[in-house]
């Protein structure tokens, strides 16, 4: 048995090409099978009943000439050449016949070509034949079958015309909806399929509840965008005379906690502020070209943490510093705050590379992203930095992806685009704190 399910395994299966699972092929496949189904069955009726009107006629023909030759030989006159008694070519069943007391038609052949037999009965067990030409009745049906085929090909033809238009209709706008829905989902809330509104299909049905969704999405997320300005922006001014009432207690260990509690509720304030901002896709981006290493270096520095930086190539860059240095601080702050020492920025190229030696990253934000004070159970959110390095990142048109790495830890990875000048240069001696490419010192604080 085993043997058996491993045989079956290893047998190749047939798969179709995948355009054989499209709406427009599976519905091509059912109009030509129906329409098909449809002209055989319609052909089969009109061919039996057109072959038996022509057949009854030939034998109607066949029976009148019969009385007329056994009229003919009651009275003993001379029959025509290939009638009589016993002719040859009468087919054996129909002679048997005659000799048995009956009269019967049979549809045989006299010297080559089609006729219609007739038979009677007549003296000493003998049987009384005559014919009647059946090439004409055969030529009829012949050119029917013809007229059938040729009829049932066009309709086939047209019907699967007329049925691929159809549906290629009905296709199109399912994938500009499709088209539509991608678009919502990757942040382009103005998108719409506009359906006309003379089409009444369910099409047209998801179409507008797919507008009708989209629009409803794009009113809550604009009223939490605007409660989230509104509340950043209020909360500064209480912050402010929050911060200078603070400095005015006198120094020991309560103030200490009032200040610092002040400056983690104003930093919040600030992050919220950024967001709305990076929401309402209001952000300007400010390009100047700046060394890549220099850049790092600068901004491990101003974040005052034990961070490692490594440099393997470093180019010059088109990008908005203030922004950039914004996000390799909030993964380098993430990075001490969730992960474990050591860090390392990693410079290669028009890529930084943030990694640790933490427990790694959550499932849910390799996945679907950073979400905003989003909690795994009882481990401790990740705030709103890697929601605000994720935000820049699109500004500046750069990708930041999240993984884990084999070994272990974390690892967050940021490409730039393309620089203008990607050639990489080699960091002058003595630069202020750099370690040479392909080194691991920390730099100088």
């Amino acid at each position: 048995m085993n043997e058996m399910q491993r045989g079956a395994r290893l047998r190749p299966r047939l798969r179709l090409p995948a355009w054989t699972s499209t709406l427009t092929w599976k519905a091509a496949v059912f109009i030509t099978l129906m329409c098909c189904g449809l002209a055989a069955l319609l052909g089969c009726l009109v061919h039996g009943a057109m072959t038996r009107q022509t057949v009854g006629t030939a034998r109607e023909k066949a029976l009148t000439k019969l009385e007329r030759s056994i009229q003919w030989y009651e009275t003993g006159a001379r029959l025509p050449r290939g009638e009589g008694i016993d002719p040859a070519g009468l087919p054996s069943g129909l002679h048997a016949l005659a000799r048995g007391g009956k009269r019967g038609t049979e549809v045989g052949t006299h010297r080559g070509r089609p006729v219609m037999w007739a038979a009677a009965p007549a003296e000493d067990g003998t049987a009384i034949a005559v014919f009647v030409d059946f090439r004409g009745a055969e030529r009829t049906i012949l050119n029917l079958d013809r007229a059938i085929l040729g009829s049932s090909g066009l309709a086939i033809g047209v019907t699967l015309l007329i049925g691929a238009v159809g549906v290629t209709r009905i296709t199109r706008r399912l994938h500009m909806t499709a088209q539509v829905a991608r678009r919502i989902s990757a942040g382009d809330l103005d998108a719409r399929v506009g359906d006309a509104p003379r089409n009444k299909d369910e099409v047209a049905a998801v179409s507008r509840a797919l507008d009708t969704m989209a629009s409803s999405l794009q009113r809550k997320l604009e009223a939490e965008q605007r409660f989230t300005a509104d509340v950043a922006h209020e909360l500064r001014t209480p912050l402010t005379g929050l911060n200078a009432a603070a400095e005015l207690l006198p120094p020991g260990r309560p103030a200490e906690l009032v200040r610092d509690r002040v400056r983690a509720m104003r930093a919040l304030t600030e992050d919220l502020l950024e967001i709305s901002r990076l929401d309402t896709r209001s952000e300007r981006v400010e390009l100047d070209s700046h060394d890549l290493a220099d850049l790092a270096a600068r901004t491990i520095r101003a974040s005052g943490t034990d961070t490692a930086l490594t440099v393997l190539a470093s180019p010059r860059v088109e990008t908005d510093r203030r922004r950039l240095e914004r996000i390799l601080g909030n993964l380098v702050a993430n990075a001490h705050s969730h992960g474990a020492a050591p860090v390392t920025v990693t410079v290669d190229g028009p890529t930084l590379t943030v990694t640790d030696a933490g427990p790694g990253y959550p499932e849910y934000l390799i996945a679907n992203g950073p979400q905003r004070f989003r909690t795994e159970g009882t481990n401790k959110g990740h705030g709103l930095g890697l929601t605000i390095a994720v935000g820049q990142a699109q500004v500046l048109g750069a990708t930041l992806a999240f993984r884990n790495r084999a070994e272990g830890g974390a690892e967050a990875r940021v490409t730039l685009p393309e620089p203008a000048a990607p050639a990489a240069t080699e960091p002058p001696p003595g630069r202020d704190g750099l370690p040479a490419p392909g080194s691991c010192a920390r730099p100088a604080r």
